[in-house]
């Protein structure tokens, strides 16, 4: 009997060749190795997004040799639906490159009503990774991380969640993320004397946005653990799309939370510089920002979202030209 199965989907089987050309980075002074591109799955992933989509930006990346995949426990929209979603992809698509793949969640924003679905207490966390690893059916994650610093719950309490956590073996490596350096520096001692490893801080950081280089990244180094940056590309500035002013269907004209008309406005001067550099390199906007991210002494990994596999595959063409003059830098610097 025939099957008119007219979808295209079929099953996958990795690339053969995807280890060979993604550049791997050292996380501090640990032992894990990170994709130089890594993908977030804050957008694009929910219950209100293209399912055939999401599964086929997951398989674009693993056949890049993008091996790390980023999580919270409120990514969707709704909260939680990026984990299930993933965790349904994962169970079609991935189990058997399980240890292949460096999956991460986190917790610390809002989850759930009440006074425990919140900040950074031991209940709160300890209900949260138990949460997202049913969602996602996985016995583990590679590494759990606080999302964002509690100021009224002692660094102790959670920091000691995490390495409970660890210890219990719902996570191989804890991290941070939103930490000052002075926290940062105070977590690392607390979890070195707990024996938990401390990885990675997923920090804020591009062209655009440099508040890391004030310590932070120097706090980084000085206890071995690495960066893996988010928002590269400043909300959509640090691409092509406003070099000729802000179009109608863009996130700017929306008023979407994270950028709205001024922002763009106030810097459409230096975007419009910093494409033509970008130009002169023989890249896009977007990926000489990437590029020179991935410059930076502390940062082991440059986290993008994608909302296409074509898209994601351009943002890995940032690999291909990494390298800037000290004039280029200059421009860079005097336009960030």
């Amino acid at each position: 009997m025939q099957i008119n199965d007219k979808s295209g989907v079929t099953n996958y089987m990795a690339d053969s060749e995807r280890y060979k050309t993604m550049q791997y980075n050292r996380c501090g002074k640990s032992g894990v190795l990170l994709p130089a591109i890594s993908l977030g799955l804050w957008h694009n992933f929910g219950f209100v997004d293209n399912q055939q989509n999401a599964r086929e930006i997951l398989r674009t990346a693993f056949d890049l040799g993008i091996t790390h995949f980023d999580l919270a426990n409120n990514y969707g929209p709704p909260y939680g639906s990026a984990e299930e979603n993933f965790g349904m992809l994962f169970k079609k698509d991935f189990k058997s490159y399980r240890d292949e793949l460096f999956i991460a969640s986190k917790a610390g924003y809002d989850m759930w009503p009440g006074p425990y679905g919140n900040l950074g207490s031991r209940k709160y966390l300890i209900a949260s990774i138990d949460q997202s690893l049913k969602r996602m059916d996985l016995d583990y994650v590679d590494i759990f991380y606080h999302h964002r610093p509690d100021p009224d719950t002692p660094l102790e309490e959670t920091m000691g969640a995490l390495a409970d956590i660890v210890r219990q073996g719902k996570a191989l490596y804890v991290g941070i993320s939103n930490y000052e350096p002075k926290e940062t520096a105070e977590a690392a001692v607390i979890l070195k004397e707990l024996k938990t490893p401390f990885v990675l801080h997923q920090a804020k950081y591009s062209i655009f946005d440099r508040c890391v280089e004030g310590g932070l990244l120097d706090t980084l180094e000085d206890k071995g653990v690495g960066c893996i940056a988010f928002s590269p590309l400043a909300q959509g500035m640090l691409t092509n799309k406003y070099i000729n002013g802000i179009p109608k269907d863009s996130r700017a004209a929306k008023n979407f939370t994270y950028l709205d008309k001024k922002q763009v406005e106030a810097n459409l001067e230096k975007i419009k510089n910093l494409a033509a550099l970008a130009d002169k390199r023989g890249q896009k906007l977007s990926q000489m920002a990437i590029a020179w991210l991935l410059n930076r002494p502390a940062v082991s990994s440059v986290l993008v979202g994608a909302s296409s596999s074509g898209q994601l595959k351009e943002n890995i063409k940032a690999l291909d030209n990494l390298d800037f003059s000290k004039e280029e830098m200059d421009i860079i610097n005097a336009n960030s």
